[in-house]
Order: C-alpha cells, then structure tokens, then sequence
C-alpha cells in the first residue's frame, strides 16, 4: 500500500506539536528544570517545519524547502541546547539558529537547491551532528546515575546517522514527484519514531533526577550536607557485613549548649558544619559519616587494629580542636569520641554502637575533650548488655 507522504508529514506536524505541548506542560509544573521548556520550544519548531514541508507545492518552495528545513535543523539544535541546560551547562542557542541559517544559506545555491540528496546529506549532517553533541553531553554527566542515560546516548547517535549513509546508498529521486518515494516514506516513520522515543527517554530523565533529588533529601541531614541517622545506620550495617573488621567513631561536640548559648545559634550551626567539613576531609575515604542528632556524629572506618582505629579518632579530635575563628577569638571547640571495633561477620550494629557509647560516656566522665577506647569483651561490652538504652545516649 502506497502512504501519501503529504499525510505522513501532517501526522509528524500533529506528533511534533502535542509533544512540543507536553513538554511546555511539564516545564509550568517544574519552573526550575529549564530544559523541558527549551525541548517543547524545539519540538513546536519543528512542529512548524513538519508543516511547512507538508504543504510543499501549496506554498513557495522557498518555504517549504529553504525555511522549513532551517526550522527542523534549528529544532535539532534547541534539543542539543535542552540536553545542555539540563546538564547544567549554557545553552548556546546562537549555534542552534546559526545553523538553521547556514543551510538557508546553502539553498541560495542553484547546484545544491536542485539535488534533493545533497539536501538530505548536508541537513541529516547537522541534525547527527547535534544528536551526538546531546549524546556527549549525556555522557558527560554520567557521574549522576539515572537509567535512561545510556538509552538516551544510544538512540541520539543511530536515529540520523544512517540517513547520511542511506542518501548515497538509495539516492532520491530527482523528478517532481520525488516527495512521493518510498525513501521520503521511510524518513517520515523515523522521524515519528524518533520524536516519540526521545519524548520518552528525556520524560524519564527528567523524572529519575526528580526522583533522585527526593531520595537524597530523605537520607541527607540539611544542614551539614552528610548522611542523617537513617542512612548513616542503612551504610553501616552494610559495611559490617563485610568480612573485614570496621571501627566506630561516636563524637559528642563538648559544651555545645554553652557555644549556642554564648554566640547564638547560627555560630552553632556554623561549628557543626565545620566540624562535618573537617571530618570529609581528615576522615578515611572508605567511611560511613553521619549525624545522629543534635551535636552527635558517627563515623565508621576501616580499621585492622583498635590501635588504629584510636590514632585516627585522636587525629581528628585534635584538629578539631586547633580550629579558629579570627572574628571569634575567644571561642573554642573541642570533642569527645568513642571508640568501637566490629568482629567481622559477628558483631550486629546495634551492639557496636551501644560499646562506642559507652566508651563516649566515659570520655566525657573523664573530663571530654579525649578518646577512649571500648574493651572488645571486657566491661564495656558487659555493661553495654545490661543497659537497656536506646541508643546514642543522650551527652551531657
């Protein structure tokens, strides 16, 4: 069955809008995602070019092959400059408009305006050109670890790629009826294919980053940047089911009623930040780091030896304890820390943390500002048993 191809093209304009229109629609709901708003901008154009070319031999040619055209390629490149705003980076729309202009520009020519291939190579080059700087960018911003990101890379690359391959391989007819042939048919279904894939894939980005921020937010503590409780405990216990042994480092910030007190809250909020930025920096790699609550944090590390394991909670304690503020002369910080070391495979995290809070009772009982270190089955441990607190104890 022979399709008419100015049907097909009208089915690409009514496509292309309703996508166009859904991604504004979804912008109006998500101010801040940028990108959705410049992808509706691009898929509208090219709404419009679908149009135009659908009414070739209604309007001028100049229209309907010049302009038109232009307008798709300049779609192409608003996608590219969506991709790039929603990787965070400047949008260059100059380029998208340039080069809509350029192949205008190229239409001038008489040699280049009468083959309908040399069209086909020159607009599939910068519409491919723009699907794989959008595939670049994507790839670019693989650090943030959404699942359409690979799908998307892939179906930006192949979609127009194999037009440029495919004009040389099955030219296109010269005659008046050219829009009539099998090859324009099948670049219309590609262009529908394409159009409802990428509405999809860039759906899903935007709702897998979306979804990402929130899961974030549910285990990030807002002030300090760094794991809350329950994520913190959620890390740690998978790090004990591993087989080597772990050691836990449970700080109380000492005094630290008196600091917000003293200098009020936003100096204490600032104390606890410094303290979560020191401990990113000074603390092992390969840690679990989190804040229980108030001005308790936990750390758990890799550590062989309980020796180890002290000299780097000592480390950190008396760093903490030489910071400065030079508009704050008088005040000082300091910390008390507990320290833990798991039984591999053995140990359950609710019994490491009961003897790290107790060897942080006793720093504190014996004057703060130190560490101590939990007996691995000795009196801590036995203590630790028979008290039946939900843990962290409360400091002070």
């Amino acid at each position: 069955m022979r399709l008419d191809i100015a049907t097909l093209l009208l089915v690409t304009f009514v496509l292309t809008f309703l996508v166009g229109v859904l991604f504004v629609l979804s912008w109006v709901q998500a101010r801040r995602t940028h990108a959705l708003a410049i992808w509706g901008v691009a898929h509208l154009v090219g709404a419009i070019a679908s149009g135009g070319l659908a009414l070739r031999g209604t309007i001028p040619d100049w229209l309907s092959i010049g302009v038109a055209n232009a307008m798709m390629i300049a779609a192409y490149g608003l996608i590219w400059s969506g991709v790039r705003a929603f990787e965070g980076r400047s949008l260059r729309l100059s380029i998208a408009i340039l080069s809509g202009g350029a192949f205008a520009a190229a239409c001038l020519v008489p040699a280049f305006y009468g083959s309908i291939a040399a069209r086909v190579v020159l607009a599939s080059s910068i519409a491919t050109f723009f699907c794989a700087a959008s595939a670049y960018e994507i790839w670019r911003g693989r650090a943030e670890r959404l699942v359409s990101r690979y799908p998307a890379m892939i179906l930006l690359c192949i979609c127009y790629a194999v037009r440029i391959p495919a004009a040389f391989l099955a030219p296109l007819p010269t005659s008046p009826d050219a829009l009539q042939s099998r090859w324009v048919a099948i670049l219309c279904f590609a262009a529908m294919l394409f159009t409802i894939a990428i509405a999809f894939t860039f759906m899903a980005l935007t709702k897998e980053r979306a979804e990402r921020a929130q899961r974030l937010a549910a285990s990030v503590d807002p002030l300090t940047g760094i794991a809350n409780r329950r994520a913190f405990v959620l890390e740690a216990e998978a790090m004990l089911a591993r087989p080597s042994p772990s050691a836990l480092l449970l700080f109380d910030l000492d005094h630290f009623k008196r600091v917000n007190d003293t200098y009020g809250h936003a100096v204490g909020d600032g104390v606890l930040v410094g303290f979560c930025a020191l401990g990113r920096a000074l603390l092992p790699g390969d840690r679990a780091f989190g804040r229980l609550g108030g001005e308790e944090f936990a750390c758990l590390i890799p550590a062989q030896t309980p020796e180890a394991a002290r000299r780097e909670a000592v480390r950190f304690g008396r760093a903490f304890a030489a910071l400065r503020l030079p508009t704050l002369p008088h005040l000082e910080v300091s910390c008390s820390i507990g320290v833990a070391v798991s039984t591999p495979g053995h140990e359950r995290f609710d019994d490491l943390m009961r003897r790290a809070d107790l060897a942080l009772y006793r720093a504190k009982r014996n004057g703060r500002s130190r560490t101590e270190l939990a007996e691995a089955d000795g009196p801590d441990a036995q203590a630790a048993r028979n008290r039946r607190l939900p843990w962290p104890q409360a400091a002070e």
